[in-house]
């Protein structure tokens, strides 16, 4: 049974959530269809990119992502408090870059600016667009439909091209936020079509490496794009994340094709978990929770906040509080 997205991402409250877009045609999104044998790699640029794009116009930080064969997810921080402290200027210029005004499909820089004119002219109309700048569910309908339409006419069709519906799940804690990073960052890995980080195309730790001789390495991990907040939202360094996701993914699992091939000693985590407390809620993400990932108490708090009396994984996070004690 589906439940009210504004039960779940409060409207006017900052937070880490974790979406996942699913293909439901057998055409893959990106790769090669081992049916037709024909490639759609080339797609995984195009949602790569709508990402970057977007992070830069919405207020949200982009955490973590993954491109796969016929999903993608994304990890990322909304904060419509930021959208609301932009000014009008700011707002009209970043919805007709979500939005360019076109002339025979090309984008026109003097009807953007007339249109940007026309949206600061109209304070009701305006303030809607503030608030869509600051919404989850407007990020991921802006990233979804135009990769749709896109594929749909290069495919020749028309119909749907995702599920309806995104999956969505609320991170509660900086424990919950960094296993769903290392969970999406090693899709690849896990699933055997990246031998090592550096070779995991289309994700978020990729481009944190290629980044990391331009990033501090003693301050809080930032966003890969988007807004960064002005005060540490994580307690963790960019390359101590790097070596947490690194240590996390040569971790064997058995049901699983892909590890990274060597082992080396666990690097220092100061999340209160261990090692097979850790390795239980990066692997559980998806099925081991439902709605929001975070410990017992969080999710006793957010079933109360969304009306509920239960959330699906509170039973496992006092397992992983047992197994951490």
């Amino acid at each position: 049974m589906t439940t009210a997205r504004h039960r779940l991402v409060a409207p006017d409250e900052s937070g880490f959530y974790h979406c996942i877009s699913r293909c439901v045609r057998r055409a893959w999104l990106c790769g090669t269809d081992a049916l037709s044998g024909r490639s759609f790699k080339h797609r995984r640029d195009w949602v790569e990119q709508r990402l970057l794009e977007l992070a830069d116009i919405f207020a949200v930080g982009l955490y973590a992502y993954a491109v796969m064969s016929n999903h993608t997810h994304v990890v990322l921080r909304i904060d419509p408090g930021a959208a609301q402290r932009w000014s009008d200027e700011d707002v009209a210029i970043r919805w007709v870059k979500l939005f360019p005004a076109t002339t025979d499909g090309v984008i026109d820089p003097v009807r953007c600016r007339e249109k940007e004119a026309v949206l600061l002219g109209n304070h009701e109309r305006l303030a809607v667009c503030r608030q869509r700048l600051g919404d989850l569910s407007w990020f991921m309908r802006c990233l979804n439909e135009p990769i749709a339409r896109r594929a749909n006419r290069e495919d020749g069709c028309t119909g749907r091209f995702w599920e309806g519906r995104y999956t969505c799940q609320a991170l509660l804690d900086e424990a919950a936020v960094l296993a769903c990073m290392n969970y999406v960052d090693l899709n690849p890995i896990r699933a055997g079509i990246a031998d090592d980080l550096g070779s995991s195309e289309h994700t978020g730790i990729k481009r944190r490496i290629d980044q990391l001789s331009i990033v501090q390495s003693d301050a809080s991990i930032p966003p890969v794009a988007g807004i960064t907040p002005g005060f540490a939202v994580l307690a963790i360094t960019t390359t101590a994340y790097i070596e947490l996701v690194d240590w996390t993914g040569r971790r064997t699992r058995h049901d699983k094709r892909g590890s990274i091939a060597a082992d080396t000693p666990p690097i220092l985590r100061k999340l209160g978990m261990g090692d097979a407390a850790w390795q239980s809620q990066v692997l559980g993400i998806e099925n081991r929770y439902a709605r929001a990932i975070g410990s017992a108490r969080s999710l006793a708090d957010k079933a109360a906040a969304m009306g509920q009396r239960w959330l699906k994984g509170i039973t496992t996070a006092r397992q992983l509080g047992d197994i951490a004690g």
